[in-house]
């Protein structure tokens, strides 16, 4: 099975990466966005989460397909973003990447509508302020790219550790998020973005198994010839694996975490 890892170019090649693609009606193409949401349901898949009966709870989900192929298999789901006035403030709205509203997060028409419809729930969620109403409650919890945007590596930190809470016992966290590629030392913390290093998962790690949580890790780094390329602002190249972010070259890396029985 996936255990956590940062994306590599190798993935790209791989059954499960293809069939998650034919899932998501996504056409193969080397973009870390893509290997994100392929990473994200196969390490549900693959632990059996993902089905009729089962709950999920997504973070920060924007217009992202996961949630209506969630739906679509038959998982009860609860999408959350920011409220419209936070999300204005940090720039997010103006972007093509926010929802404010539960029709856009089946845009992809992954899901009959009624199902969708039947299944799916949506609302506002500060990920530092993460309310007791969702404890407990969740085979699953995941997010796509997002604990980076809680404003510092502290509170992406803490999220991480938090929103545990909202998993049944036994149940699956699955969260991507910025690695820094550059440096173990020098990052971009207190920002809209920030960039963790591996010291900064090691921390997580460390911390999730202190807490009898089981997370096992990959850390080793592709090579291969597409993610040699580093896409820059405005970030339009076809192939993006790796991109500048202020000085630091950045790829994804997917956590699974398994909460304590």
């Amino acid at each position: 099975m996936l255990i956590s890892q940062i994306c590599k170019e190798e993935d790209f090649r791989t059954s499960w990466f293809l069939n998650a693609c034919a899932k998501l009606r996504q056409p193969v193409r080397y973009h870390r966005k893509l290997w994100e949401y392929c990473y994200i349901y196969q390490g549900l898949h693959e632990r059996g989460m993902l089905g009729p009966n089962r709950t999920g709870l997504g973070f920060g989900v924007g217009k992202e397909p996961l949630v209506s192929l969630f739906a679509s298999l038959g998982c009860r789901v609860t999408a959350t973003d920011l409220d419209v006035n936070a999300a204005s403030l940090l720039g997010w709205v103006s972007s093509n990447q926010y929802s404010s509203n539960i029709e856009d997060l089946n845009l992809f028409g992954l899901c009959d509508p009624d199902q969708f419809r039947e299944l799916v729930s949506f609302y506002y969620l500060d990920m530092n302020k993460i309310d007791s109403k969702y404890e407990l409650g969740y085979d699953f919890t995941w997010s796509s790219c997002c604990f980076e945007h809680c404003g510092s590596i502290e509170l992406g930190k803490r999220f991480i550790l938090n929103q545990m809470k909202c998993l049944r016992p036994g149940g699956i966290a699955i969260h991507t998020t910025e690695y820094n590629l550059s440096s173990n030392d020098e990052t971009i913390d207190h920002r809209g973005t920030v960039l963790f290093r591996k010291q900064d998962i090691e921390w997580m790690v460390n911390s999730l198994r202190a807490e009898g949580h089981t997370i096992d890790i990959d850390y080793s780094i592709g090579t291969g010839v597409v993610e040699s390329h580093i896409d820059v602002p405005p970030y339009t190249h076809e192939h993006q694996l790796r991109i500048l972010i202020g000085q630091y070259v950045s790829t994804s890396i997917g956590l699974i975490i398994q909460k304590s029985t």
